[in-house]
């Protein structure tokens, strides 16, 4: 695959970054980079090195080795900074003021911000605005920090898990707010957990895994990687036949289904097709992002897959 991205283009980077803590290496000649709109899916395990990468791209830190870029400049530079929407895991906002004063407030720090009114459409903030912040939920929370994060009207977005505590609803509202943004040319850099929002969202998915970049490509390309299979059925065979069947990697009931994970799908149709003609409700899929995600990480020392993908 060929995801280079010329450095005229690039609004965030990451060049040959190196940086520890005490012993610890938590990026290890990590490049990254991020054009204009672009979502941006940066995943990997916990550990991996993700928030150091974000800490370093906002100007937190310095890398101790390797170049850290916003729009060309160092991400401490205040003009590269007004340019910039964050939304961090953790967030310090007033207690007691309402969000409405919250979204005010943060609109007068930019010379051309949004309206009130498309900040409450974009994070779905209708009927919270004259909520003392300090009485929402978590998830209505997560949605005002969202808020506060694009009323700049920022050309890059930095979104660290930001749908975590959030129903589905609210999550979705999340999801059209990114796609319209991005649709404006606006950047997104995304960390979560949930992987089935980085395959809905992402143009691009790098994963990472202690400090080095093991992945990286479209959702489809990471996907490539992992040759697996998921049969799922129903039928009146056991789970414990099943797995003992030569290509069966995996079989277990997920509800009332036969959930089979294997290399080659069609020996196995045809087998459990000839021991049980009744089977019903027959499925066969690719290997999704999450088992992806899995088998690139679960090994210290995964293989550097881009390298081979390239």
């Amino acid at each position: 695959m060929d995801m280079a991205t010329p450095s005229s283009h690039a609004l965030a980077r990451l060049r040959g970054v190196r940086h520890q803590y005490g012993r610890t290496l938590a990026l290890d000649g990590l490049d990254l980079a991020l054009p204009a709109g672009q979502v941006l899916a940066l995943l990997g395990p916990n550990g991996a090195g993700k928030t150091t990468a974000i800490g370093l791209l906002l100007g937190l830190q310095r890398p101790q080795a390797g170049q850290a870029e916003l729009f060309g400049l160092p991400p401490q530079d205040l003009a590269a900074r007004r340019r910039v929407g964050v939304m961090l895991q953790t967030a310090a906002v007033p207690d007691t003021l309402k969000v409405r004063e919250l979204i005010d407030l943060t609109r007068s720090y930019y010379p051309r911000p949004r309206s009130v009114a498309d900040c409450m459409a974009l994070a779905g903030l209708d009927g919270l605005m004259d909520r003392r912040y300090g009485q929402l939920s978590g998830g209505q929370q997560r949605r005002v920090q969202f808020a506060l994060a694009v009323c700049g009207r920022p050309e890059l977005l930095f979104l660290d898990e930001p749908t975590t505590g959030l129903d589905i609803d609210a999550r979705q509202t999340l999801w059209k707010a990114i796609r319209e943004l991005s649709a404006q040319g606006c950047a997104v850099l995304l960390t979560t957990h949930y992987l089935e929002e980085a395959e809905a969202l992402a143009d691009r998915v790098v994963v990472v895994n202690h400090g080095r970049v093991v992945a990286e490509g479209t959702v489809a390309q990471v996907r490539a990687h992992v040759a697996q299979r998921r049969i799922r059925c129903s039928t009146i065979l056991p789970a414990a036949l099943v797995q003992g069947w030569p290509g069966v990697q995996l079989a277990q009931h997920d509800g009332e289904r036969l959930d089979i994970v294997v290399d080659i799908a069609e020996p196995i149709v045809r087998r459990l097709l000839a021991e049980d003609p009744a089977l019903t409700d027959l499925e066969v899929q690719r290997a999704g992002l999450a088992d992806a995600f899995l088998a690139l990480t679960r090994d210290a020392t995964a293989p550097d897959l881009h390298k081979e993908a390239a």
